[in-house]
């Protein structure tokens, strides 16, 4: 039986795969929002925290904001706060291939044509669950369109491409020195490594309430929302109004994200 058309809409479907309740906003907040609103499916995977958390209910919160649908959790534990998720295992200690079979379950049920995962870097802070989530969202991406391989994950499906959110060095901006007064690393990539660079100002209320969600982190003031949360709109809405990816996966049929290469 031939499947359905990915997407509906005249944008492509997108799977977001992020490490944390709140990265899904902060990162890709705008671009799922976008995509949503021209009738596109998207969905996001989270891998740490448990369903059952404050956090969960956090993120189901931010998710009917953005558009994008329930919750998929695979339940791991933060790296820093192990009691995230009771009687599982960090996300950062898990097996690698168990990690990467689940994504690959949720790409093959979602079927999506665009993921979005973190850079190679763990974004700008370098979180050890940014990058292991980094690292098996590639595998899962090259995964799941090979019948041999994760085969109780579902039935075959490759995206057309993989992107990465990412910050240049020259759209790091008022964000660099706001992390670095709270002990946090600032690491971007060459401006040229990006290959698309999204204005997701029309969107930006619904990014905004999204991040606003997560009010757990928006009440504490090291945690990104919360350091936010914190500055005026005229500050604040600069950082967040542009988003920025690299593409770092090809298959031979193409997937522009957003369609937008502003």
């Amino acid at each position: 039986m031939t499947p359905p058309p990915p997407s509906a809409g005249s944008r492509p479907s997108l799977l977001g795969v992020f490490a944390h309740p709140d990265d899904e906003s902060l990162l890709a907040g705008g671009v799922l929002a976008q995509h949503a609103a021209a009738g596109a499916a998207t969905a996001v995977v989270t891998a740490t925290w448990a369903p059952d958390s404050h956090r969960a209910a956090e993120l189901a919160d931010a998710l009917a904001t953005l558009g994008a649908g329930d919750p998929r959790m695979l339940g791991f534990a933060d790296a820093r706060i192990p009691d995230s998720a009771p009687g599982r295992p960090r996300l950062c200690d898990a097996p690698i291939d168990e990690v990467v079979g689940l994504i690959v379950g949720h790409i093959r049920t979602a079927r999506p044509q665009i993921v979005v995962t973190h850079d190679a870097y763990g974004q700008l802070t370098g979180h050890p669950d940014h990058l292991r989530t980094h690292q098996a969202t590639i595998l899962a991406f090259h995964a799941a369109g090979l019948e041999h391989l994760h085969p109780q994950a579902g039935a075959p499906w490759q995206p057309d491409a993989l992107y990465a959110a990412t910050h240049p060095h020259s759209g790091v901006g008022d964000l660099g020195p706001l992390l670095a007064r709270v002990g946090k690393k600032v690491l971007s990539v060459p401006d040229e490594h990006v290959a698309a660079k999204v204005d997701v100002s029309s969107w930006l209320e619904q990014k905004w309430a999204a991040i606003l969600a997560h009010r757990s982190e928006v009440a504490k003031e090291r945690p990104l929302p919360g350091i936010l949360a914190r500055l005026p709109a005229a500050v604040r809405e600069p950082i967040t109004s542009t988003e920025h990816y690299t593409r770092l996966g090809v298959q031979p049929l193409p997937g522009r994200l957003g369609e937008l290469t502003v």
